[in-house]
């Protein structure tokens, strides 16, 4: 009988093992994100001094758009060439900044309509979600499309900028409905792919989980100000 000892034997991790672990760590990096910019937005609409310094002041406001637009660019083409703790620095880097930005809609909207828009956009999040990881569909077609349909929200949404067209607002705002709930699933659809491939205790799989997280962060808040505007309540 053999009594060699086994510890030192390399145990076998199953795909589907190895897919819950990546993703947990992208949900709870998504759900980490998603709490930080919530925390950003709410402290700047609760001080009137934050307030004026970053809302009141047009130069700061637009300032800090720019640099999170920059910011989100940047991080869309570079994360996964970053180490696991520089690319997560940015993220929350991000969410911040995010937050700031964000505070406006605390003052716009009463907080009956930002709650139900929150709560909406979580369900119709998971689902989607649930769709993505457990279709056996090829999602390629959806993600092609929405894309597009993407690029069409962003070219008219500065079009409207000029033409402050209510009715084009509202069409914006279905559209982008429609464009955040495929992109969620196609999202999670090529996450759970890319899984496959990964160790999961490697620098690359810890990355690359942060970078899932971004992708799924910025589906859930396009989504979330998408509904706020289609049916949430102004003050």
């Amino acid at each position: 009988m053999d009594y060699t000892n086994r510890s030192s034997v390399p145990v076998a991790i199953s795909p589907d093992s190895v897919v819950s672990r990546f993703f947990t760590r992208v949900y709870g990096w998504m759900a980490g994100g998603l709490a930080l910019t919530a925390l950003v937005a709410w402290t700047v609409a609760s001080s009137p001094e934050l307030l004026s310094v970053i809302v009141g002041n047009k130069i700061v406001f637009y300032g800090l758009m720019f640099a999170e637009l920059g910011l989100v660019v940047w991080l869309s083409g570079m994360i996964g060439k970053m180490s696991p703790t520089t690319a997560a620095g940015a993220f929350l880097v991000y969410s911040a900044l995010n937050g700031a930005t964000l505070s406006v809609i605390l003052l716009l909207y009463t907080g009956g309509s930002v709650a139900s828009a929150f709560a909406v956009t979580a369900g119709t999040f998971a689902g989607m979600s649930i769709y993505g990881m457990t279709t056996k569909r090829a999602l390629d077609g959806l993600g092609s499309f929405c894309f597009m349909g993407l690029i069409g929200v962003v070219i008219a949404s500065l079009v409207n900028l000029f033409l402050k067209s209510t009715m084009l607002e509202f069409v914006l705002s279905c559209v982008s409905v429609v464009v955040f709930v495929g992109l969620t699933a196609w999202d999670t659809k090529k996450l759970k792919t890319m899984a496959y491939g990964l160790d999961p205790d490697s620098a690359e799989a810890k990355t690359g989980a942060i970078r899932g997280a971004l992708a799924l962060y910025l589906d859930f808040i396009n989504l979330f100000l998408a509904l706020l505007r289609l049916f949430g309540k102004r003050r």
